[in-house]
């Protein structure tokens, strides 16, 4: 008998959105019963070609597609700028201004039944708990915060620039160097994870060399 827990609870979210939120470990219909009979915010992961009657019958809604884009150290395309560097030295306060509200193609704020203000505490709250383990890169211009890139061994986890930095071609210089030194630490490759709506981000992982694996389709559901 199969002893995993068909929902699995996430904490981090609950926190954020001041209700119990949790994502379902499998796409069956036990799983979307089970759900259906719980209070709360459910995510589900599921193949773009799978089969989505079922998510139609138990009222999930569509809320994004999840690529990974994945790169060893033969490909990457290493790009450099002497104006353009990055520090594990980051000010906490500059770094949340500029996470707060920066992640308007996340599937939390794309969520219809979701407060846009929680949703950027979701992300806000996430950048904090990675700037306290030291997992934050900090980018910058000229000596200036100009975004970040947080990471979790070799995955980027989370990364955004401030407005003003945004779409001058230069974050091509920070994400080859971030990545360049975490392949140098013994990293076989490096990964993230990102919207296939996002499209500026998308071309930046095409442009250094990244390949593209892994779709998913994210529907939410609500039960009260």
């Amino acid at each position: 008998m199969n002893s995993t827990p068909l929902l699995k609870p996430t904490p981090w979210d609950t926190a954020a959105f001041g209700m119990p939120t949790w994502e379902l470990a499998e796409y069956t219909k036990t799983a979307l019963q089970q759900a259906a009979q719980t209070v709360g915010h459910f995510t589900l992961k599921v193949d773009p070609l799978a089969d989505k009657r079922l998510l139609h019958e138990y009222g999930y809604y569509y809320c994004d597609t999840l690529i990974e884009p994945h790169c060893n150290a033969p490909r990457l395309r290493a790009v450099q700028h002497p104006e353009a560097t990055f520090s594990r030295e980051v000010d906490v306060e500059q770094a949340l201004a500029i996470c707060h509200g920066a992640f308007a193609h996340g599937r939390f704020h794309r969520d219809f039944n979701l407060p846009k203000a929680a949703a950027d505490l979701r992300y806000d709250n996430w950048l904090k708990q990675l700037l306290d383990a030291r997992q934050v890169y900090g980018l910058y211009w000229q000596g200036t915060l100009a975004g970040f890139i947080a990471h979790s061994g070799n995955n980027l986890v989370l990364h955004a620039l401030a407005g003003k930095y945004r779409g001058k071609g230069w974050s091509k210089y920070w994400w080859s160097a971030v990545c360049g030194e975490l392949l140098s630490t013994g990293h076989h490759e490096v990964k993230s994870s990102i919207s296939a709506a996002n499209l500026a981000v998308f071309n930046l992982y095409a442009s250094l060399g990244f390949t593209f694996s892994n779709p998913q389709d994210i529907y939410h559901r609500m039960t009260t």
